[in-house]
């Protein structure tokens, strides 16, 4: 009998021990968007397949060893390939982070994401969220179901660097392929490979280097918990489109954006950010009709000079720092909810 008691003392006492390591692990809540990380290929070696497939829990049950990282729950936001991303849907996903923050329902959040406009998500995440906890996007460059599938790593690697407390007042980050990617930095720049991502103004920030995370740089633009981008309350964005400029291009998408009354364009523009003589006077009347225009570059790395070959002050425009024009187009839709004035809007340029 002695022994049986002493028996049920061990277990009573394992059992209260696992459960208080568990409420000690960080709470992580995982919000999927669907996305390659969530695709279905007909076989593991075919290019093909179904992006938005695979449902979080079934991911999250494929990788091994991930549950030992933190406490784990996780929602369905949506399940869409990421070319399908939608504002009302960065919306949806900025009010659930604000939720789940002030609510205290987790230390930090892993967003599964297509990689197509995973960027753009990130940095837009990055302008609404005002916690300082941290907010972790992942995917894959190959399905679920392909040889080598790389979704499982990039999972556990995001889980891990979002239950890091090195992690905290880091922001809204990327980590993909090991490297850790600030939101406002990262870019993808392959369209194939595992190493499709990185940051070509700054570097990576870090690195997930086996069981450690190693941060070697700061982002020092303010944004995150000092943002005054507060979008709880919204329920759509100003409509901001963007224009590629090339050799010889015509005015026609300038000027159908402005009959279409758009509230702002980003040009992409050439080398520094500029535009040719019809487009200059295409700009012009956009902006003297209201319209805000950014001028920004499809060169994939440096910054646009305010007033240097184009003479911003007198057509009106504002430059996107160096911000890329998908980026910039962000920052446009969410200064414009608080300022239409040009002053305003090009020190939100600067600043974030």
């Amino acid at each position: 009998m002695k022994k049986v008691k002493k028996m049920f003392a061990l277990l009573l006492m394992a059992f209260i021990s696992s459960n208080l390591f568990a409420q000690q692990l960080p709470r992580i809540k995982i919000l999927a968007t669907g996305g390659t990380i969530a695709g279905k290929g007909t076989s593991p070696n075919a290019a093909g397949y179904q992006a938005g497939v695979t449902p979080i829990n079934d991911m999250i049950d494929a990788v091994p060893g991930i549950d030992k990282l933190a406490t784990l729950s996780a929602e369905q936001v949506s399940n869409i390939g990421s070319q399908d991303m939608t504002v009302a849907i960065w919306l949806k996903l900025a009010k659930r982070i604000d939720e789940i923050f002030k609510n205290d329902e987790a230390d930090g959040i892993v967003i599964t994401h297509g990689t197509d406009t995973m960027e753009e998500t990130a940095y837009f995440l990055s302008l609404t969220n005002r916690y300082s906890n941290p907010v972790i996007l992942t995917g894959s460059m190959r399905a679920g179901t392909a040889m080598s599938s790389d979704g499982p790593k990039n999972l556990y690697n995001a889980v891990q660097v979002a239950a890091d407390p090195l992690s905290k007042e880091k922001g809204v980050m990327v980590v993909f392929n090991g490297s850790i990617l600030d939101a406002r930095e990262v870019v993808k720049t392959n369209t194939t490979h595992v190493d499709a991502f990185t940051a070509p103004n700054t570097g990576p920030m870090g690195q997930v280097l086996g069981e450690t995370v190693r941060y070697y740089t700061t982002e020092l633009r303010a944004a995150n918990k000092n943002t005054p981008f507060d979008v709880t309350k919204l329920d759509k964005l100003p409509n901001v489109a963007v224009v590629l400029l090339f050799a010889d291009v015509s005015d026609v998408a300038i000027n159908a954006y402005v009959k279409a009354e758009v509230d702002g364009i980003v040009t992409a523009g050439l080398g520094d950010g500029n535009l040719n003589e019809i487009n200059t006077a295409a700009v012009m009347k956009a902006t003297n009709k209201g319209v805000a225009v950014c001028r920004a570059s499809r060169v994939p790395t440096g910054r646009v000079i305010l007033n240097d070959e184009t003479d911003d002050k007198k057509i009106g425009s504002i430059v996107g720092d160096d911000l890329n024009p998908q980026k910039a187009r962000i920052l446009l839709m969410l200064g414009l909810t608080q300022s239409k004035e040009k002053e305003t809007l090009q020190n939100y340029f600067f600043k974030y």
